[in-house]
């Protein structure tokens, strides 16, 4: 008797690829069960950081924007004759102690606008009018030099530097004469954070000369063979954070860099 096997073995095909079908649902299934539990996870992450961000007192936020910037500021009075404490203190005010907007999306650290012959990038923000223009940069220390340079190179602050690096209130108010305001009790409020968290003491020579070890141990300057993964092996640091704290864009380095490899901030 002759048996017709073809059906047979359909009907084994079939039962073999529904379950195939059947896996392949469950694997998908499970892998994006995986996904969502990460995306929960890493959520859950971010909350957890915005919870003790709010948890941190101004107090606590301005300390930790001094230890971060204090030997920025330092190097840029050593060449400019600015004095840190006024670099320091105008940083934490126009800033918003480095967590205002302009900060976190420009590194925008001292409130300076576009004005005309900046070719850089630009973000717009309500100030004394709606929409101004602002600078960009790409990332916090080249803000603290071109507040340097804008400064140094317009003339209607030339009166500025007739003043010593350690006379912060002849300086603060120097500003709001010169314009750099239009706040009339921009002065106070500068003179006031200086005195409150002793900034003045980063304009003194003996306390730079004292901290240049600080520094060396706060910052590492790019050099040729360099990597963003040698650096982080080599100071013990994460990738991650040392693009956050240097507010890297794509994990980009640059030759004389100064990276900030201190984990207090």
């Amino acid at each position: 008797m002759h048996i017709d096997i073809k059906p047979l073995i359909f009907l084994i095909v079939f039962i073999l690829f529904s379950g195939c079908g059947s896996m392949r649902k469950l694997n998908n299934r499970k892998a994006s069960a995986l996904k969502n539990n990460r995306s929960t996870e890493k959520l859950e992450k971010l909350s957890i950081q915005e919870i003790n961000l709010k948890r941190k007192s101004n107090t606590d936020r301005a300390k930790d924007y001094i230890l971060k910037f204090a030997p920025v500021a330092q190097e840029e009075m050593k060449r400019y004759k600015i004095p840190a404490s006024i670099t320091l203190a105008q940083g934490i005010l126009e800033s918003g102690i480095g967590h205002g907007r302009l900060a976190l999306e420009a590194n925008n650290h001292f409130g300076i606008k576009c004005h005309k012959g900046w070719k850089g990038k630009k973000i717009y923000h309500d100030d004394d009018k709606k929409g101004e223009c602002f600078r960009v940069y790409k990332n916090a220390n080249n803000s603290f030099r071109d507040h340097s340079v804008f400064l140094s190179e317009r003339s209607r602050y030339d009166f500025l530097f007739d003043y010593k690096t350690s006379n912060y209130k002849a300086w603060a108010k120097g500003l709001k004469k010169a314009g750099y305001a239009t706040d009339p009790k921009y002065p106070k409020k500068i003179i006031e954070l200086i005195e409150r968290y002793e900034l003045y003491r980063y304009d003194k020579r003996k306390y730079f000369k004292k901290n240049k070890k600080l520094e060396e141990l706060a910052f590492h300057e790019v050099k040729k063979g360099d990597t963003i993964y040698s650096i982080s092996k080599k100071y013990n640091i994460s990738i991650k954070e040392l693009v956050i704290i240097n507010d890297l864009k794509n994990n980009i380095i640059y030759l004389g860099q100064k990276l900030n490899i201190s984990t207090q901030n």
